[in-house]
């Protein structure tokens, strides 16, 4: 073979191999399953801490009447289209969800923290926290029996709602009892679960029992490890008893004192 006929063999040779790699088929990665969800992690520390307005803020809408008390409130778009799931699931066996509290912001919180801690609002025993607490860890001790210190409560994060009554003792008979026990059967199948339940059987820090609060796994999971992470006692100020944070230690004790069965979606 002379070195032209050489040359012109290997030239074909290689548009031939070219033009064969490129009709190879391209691999198609697998599609993510239907049941999977997608959750935007994209959360900062003023998030978690509920410095923002809902009102105004992408991912939250306002929650209709229907499924609400008289007040306007607001929660995480993909929770309330979960919640709605289940308060249809619930109406078809004669069960009334109604949302009483949701998405609380940072102002919102002191607004109801300082209420208690200046005694403008008397705590759920009738305690007067100003008149009858003269101690400050003490007094914020008393008032965190149900309520959370600004930059630390749950309703910060618009995943978590309050349902029918502010009261343990409703849940505990009629028409409570039923609602109650059917959440405790049913409320997983939404992403839903008690973050705060009876202390002693599977938490032994934090808040007192509420069986009316309710969390969305699916964000609020992600909410927790980042709080347990990045939210420091420190952190926290801008409002009346501030500066117990520390030494009760609200981070440790009360933001991660919930039960074991909200840690992780």
């Amino acid at each position: 073979m002379t070195l032209q006929s050489l040359l012109f063999f290997v030239f074909f040779s290689g548009i031939f191999s070219c033009k064969s790699a490129q009709t190879l088929p391209v691999p198609v990665p697998e599609s993510r399953p239907a049941d999977t969800t997608i959750v935007d992690h994209r959360f900062d520390t003023d998030y978690l801490m509920g410095k923002f307005d809902p009102a105004s803020h992408p991912d939250f809408i306002q929650i209709p009447p229907k499924y609400r008390d008289e007040e306007v409130r607001y929660l995480r778009k993909d929770v309330l289209e979960a919640f709605i799931t289940m308060f249809d699931a619930a109406a078809a066996e004669g069960i009334h969800l109604r949302i009483r509290s949701a998405t609380r912001n940072f102002d919102n919180q002191k607004r109801i923290w300082e209420n208690k801690w200046t005694g403008r609002t008397i705590l759920e025993d009738n305690t007067n926290a100003a008149k009858d607490i003269k101690d400050p860890v003490a007094r914020a001790r008393k008032i965190l029996e149900y309520s959370s210190m600004p930059g630390t409560s749950r309703h910060h994060w618009g995943t978590d709602i309050d349902l029918n009554a502010f009261v343990n003792s409703w849940f505990e008979a009629g028409e409570g009892l039923k609602l109650y026990t059917w959440m405790q059967s049913n409320a997983h199948k939404y992403g839903f679960c008690q973050p705060y339940s009876a202390m002693g059987s599977d938490r032994h820090t934090g808040y007192n029992e509420e069986k009316w609060h309710w969390s969305w796994m699916p964000v609020s999971a992600v909410l927790i490890q980042m709080a347990e992470k990045n939210l420091k006692n420190g952190m926290l100020g801008g409002f009346q008893g501030a500066e117990t944070a520390s030494e009760i230690d609200i981070v440790k004790n009360y933001v991660l004192g919930i039960s074991p069965a909200c840690r992780k979606n």
